[in-house]
């Protein structure tokens, strides 16, 4: 009989999600298995689990795209990584290699880009298969649960903030303090950025300030696009919008100075309205920013291990998942939650 392993899959979109006993699966030549360790959770995953988005995964599926663990076996022609390396299998599971993006380190918009947790089984189970080309390596300084959101909610971020072309001493604002912005802040006055939050809740704010925030704007009680113009002396050189909010969107655009940078991260549903004088009179830049390169999550992962940055987590099992989706899905979870395998 074939050794098993538990896992929360997705059997129909929109239900909560089962949990069953599967077979244990084999590397197949140039595969990995790592045993599950950690695994964070993300509002993707709320997304992948529901099938809201056009392209949906192929049912069943089980999602998890922040898993950290330890390779346990391998398949032929695996030379990238040994068995005893922690490794984490990341929202970006595999791509081509060989095309204009993955040559370029854009590997993350490759057209043949498979995803974890979502196009590939992902972290929600005790074991992984995993692609060695495309897992993180985990520096030994850095716990599991510790390094589960870095590989999705700390890349994403610290890749969006790349991408505002920022300099050390110019001011960056990020829009909206929870999973995705707490780490933001800590990431931008790692790189030597001022830094601006707003959010409409009032304790996420003053966290923010704990986390070296220079200034915060509460989006309920001031006008945060003349807020940050006034209190950044003309907007800021770069804005960051992790809130999933069609309103965050327009008023990020309204927060950039002239000829600086606005990077969208959050996916919030509907179409964008854009300020089409505005941005061209002002040589505003809009720019999507999806998730980052292998090169991103090496210097993401480093700025964590230094001790620079880190996620604000809550433990929980896996057997709790369903529980937390819905937390997630109604906006009742603080910062990250991670799965700990251990418990």
């Amino acid at each position: 009989m074939k050794p098993k392993m538990k896992a929360a899959m997705v059997l129909r979109f929109g239900e909560p999600l089962e949990f069953r006993e599967c077979e244990i699966p084999a590397p197949g030549p140039g595969q990995i298995l790592v045993k599950t360790e950690a695994c964070g959770v993300c509002h993707t995953d709320v997304h992948a689990a529901k099938g809201d988005w056009p392209m949906k995964p192929a049912l069943p599926f089980i999602p998890g795209h922040e898993g950290i663990g330890v390779v346990v076996a391998m398949g032929r022609e695996v030379t990238a990584v040994k068995e005893g390396d922690r490794v984490g299998v990341p929202w970006l599971y595999s791509a081509c290699g060989h095309c204009e993006h993955c040559l370029s380190a854009w590997e993350a918009v490759c057209a043949e880009a498979e995803f974890g947790g979502y196009t590939r089984n992902g972290g929600f189970a005790e074991y992984i298969l995993a692609d060695p080309g495309y897992v993180a390596h985990i520096p030994s300084g850095l716990t599991s649960t510790d390094a589960a959101p870095i590989i999705c909610a700390g890349i994403t971020t610290y890749k969006g903030l790349k991408e505002t072309r920022a300099k050390p001493g110019q001011w960056v604002a990020i829009s909206g303090v929870g999973g995705l912005g707490h780490l933001a802040i800590q990431y931008a006055k790692a790189m030597g950025l001022l830094v601006c939050a707003i959010d409409v809740d009032g304790g996420k704010l003053t966290h923010a300030k704990r986390l070296g925030a220079d200034l915060v704007i509460n989006a309920l009680e001031a006008d945060p696009v003349s807020a940050v113009r006034d209190g950044t002396a003309g907007g800021a050189h770069g804005v960051v919008v992790t809130a999933p909010s069609l309103s965050a969107f327009k008023q990020g655009v309204g927060m950039t100075r002239k000829r600086g940078t606005c990077v969208l991260i959050g996916l919030p549903p509907g179409e964008f309205p854009t300020p089409l004088f505005d941005v061209v009179a002002n040589c505003i830049t809009i720019r999507g920013s999806f998730v980052g390169s292998r090169q991103d999550m090496a210097e993401a992962l480093a700025f964590a291990a230094e001790g620079k940055v880190k996620a604000d987590i809550e433990l929980q099992p896996l057997s709790a998942i369903n529980q937390v989706l819905e937390r997630l899905e109604h906006g009742k979870v603080a910062s990250r939650v991670v799965l700990d395998f251990a418990r």
